[in-house]
């Protein structure tokens, strides 16, 4: 017989089913998946080593868990995962709304039917799916909310006294019995609530108004939490830690690769951006060391971190900043640019939290020297270091651009050229192409153009070139001349779109 077309008590006793508990299930279920080589938790990239076999370990020994990291590790999707090691269904009495194991009914419903039906009870089948809960604890989280209260209307429509269980409605832990309960940022949690949690982790006794009610909850308890929460809005109450048996570090991608392949998983793209638009490595790279930048700047506070999701956003926002200029020039395709980067400073600047220095330089200064920094970083992977040439007694193969610029040319790369105008601007530049092709020979025709744009910025960094910040784009002129032109003035308002230094 088919699990599913099982409907009465008795047919489930027949059948041979084997009641467990939900760490059981999670336990056995694991040892299947190991034995088996499945690879489990899919989707999360970069904690194959270090994270997830922690939480195996702790699934092995049946423990409640606290994934304690900094915002934007996956925290969350961990916890959510977790359902997938859960039985696909299992049996409850039908019309519990604590979905009762029939072997093992908890509630004044499911103990009646149980004694007035015996084997003709009624079964349902529940869905791993419908077995998680999740809460995101804030200040304004009650114990009515998590435990429950007691409920007039109900006691007034059903006639009963307030000495009834029956009068009680069951809050979200109550109706988590059997799955999955995970409790978000747990520190924000008054620390009053946080005490009602004692029991149920514990004693498995809840506890409700003057009600002496015990009931033997089956829950898998997930908590996640922030270090920082722990100084700034609050802290987890010493006793309630004490009976949370692991606790969990998740940290940041530590390659650029790990984290590369986390953007390009959750960034969520049109077809039509993924047809039109094409990404060159080197810029998916320079998004990601953005990221790395953010987390060792002395602007940026890094106890708040810096989430995986500034990458997401900035790539998603890099690719609508390509596909705008697309369309602004009726083109069919086009490829990104180093000047598209302009476009991601919305997605940086709400993504980072700033330290005191960081305030006083402002986000958009803030977010502008963060990809100068990932420019210059991710420089010494394609051309020579500018500043070690200059100990070195080799040619510097800059030469022939850095003294046109000298001569007073100059080049405006705005964001929204056309693709031959874009091609055109770096062309007239002598000496660019040459450079591209002694160092990448190979290169398609988009990369060669994407490289001469990116080794203007390079060298902009290492402040061979000056580079001004426009409103939709950049311009690039000699250093030196740039330097005995300005002119400062300390009444006039500084505009941050300006010169960076």
């Amino acid at each position: 017989m088919n699990q599913l077309e099982i409907k009465t008590f008795g047919e489930l006793k027949k059948s041979g089913y084997r009641s467990r508990s939900v760490k059981q299930e999670l336990r056995e279920n694991l040892i299947s998946q190991l034995k088996n080589k499945e690879a489990g938790f899919e989707g999360i990239i970069g904690f194959e080593d270090t994270v997830i076999p922690d939480l195996q370990t702790a699934i092995l020994s049946q423990h409640n868990i606290l994934l304690l990291g900094l915002r934007g590790q996956a925290k969350t999707r961990i916890a959510r995962l977790m359902v997938n090691l859960l039985d696909e269904y299992v049996p409850y009495v039908e019309g519990s709304e604590l979905f009762d194991d029939p072997f093992h009914p908890i509630s004044w419903f499911a103990r009646t039917r149980l004694h007035e039906q015996g084997d003709e009870t009624p079964i349902g089948w529940l869905h791993r799916s419908e077995r998680y809960t999740e809460k995101l604890a804030t200040p304004d989280v009650t114990v009515a909310d998590l435990i429950g209260d007691v409920d007039p209307i109900k006691a007034a429509t059903l006639k009963l006294t307030y000495s009834d269980e029956r009068v009680i409605h069951f809050g979200l832990i109550p109706r988590a019995h059997r799955g999955i309960f995970v409790i978000n940022e747990l520190p924000d949690l008054q620390a009053r609530i946080q005490v009602a949690l004692f029991n149920i982790l514990q004693e498995k006794d809840i506890q409700i108004r003057g009600f002496k009610l015990r009931l033997p909850l089956d829950i898998q308890f997930v908590f996640t939490a922030n270090p920082e929460d722990y100084t700034n809005r609050g802290s987890i109450v010493t006793p309630l830690k004490d009976r949370i048996e692991s606790q969990i570090l998740t940290h940041y991608p530590r390659t650029i690769d790990v984290s590369r392949k986390i953007t390009q998983q959750e960034a969520v793209l049109t077809p039509a951006q993924v047809e039109c638009v094409e990404s060159d490595g080197l810029v998916k790279d320079l998004i990601e060391q953005i990221a790395f930048e953010a987390r060792n700047s002395e602007y940026v506070d890094k106890k708040s971190g810096v989430s995986a999701r500034l990458t997401i956003s900035a790539y998603e926002n890099l690719i609508s900043n390509a596909e705008r200029r697309m369309l602004i020039n009726d083109e069919k395709r086009t490829v990104v640019r180093i000047a598209d980067f302009l476009g991601v400073i919305p997605a940086i600047t709400g993504k980072i939290e700033l330290v005191y220095e960081g305030e006083q330089e402002g986000p958009a200064k803030v977010a502008n020297i963060l990809v100068g920094k990932a420019i210059k970083t991710l420089m010494g992977q394609f051309f020579p270091d500018p500043e070690k040439l200059k100990k070195s007694k080799t040619s510097n193969p800059y030469s022939e651009i850095i003294n046109w610029f000298g001569s007073g040319n100059s080049v405006n790369l705005l964001d929204d050229l056309s693709e031959q105008s874009y091609k055109d601007k770096l062309s007239s530049v002598p000496g660019l192409k040459a450079v591209i092709k002694q160092f990448h020979p190979r290169l398609t025709e988009n990369q060669q153009y994407l490289l001469m744009e990116f080794l203007l910025h390079g060298l902009a960094e290492f402040s061979q070139l000056s580079k001004s910040y426009l409103d939709n784009g950049f311009a690039f002129t000699d250093m030196f001349k740039s330097l005995f032109n300005a002119e400062f003035d300390e009444d006039d308002d500084y505009d941050e779109r300006d010169e960076r230094y």
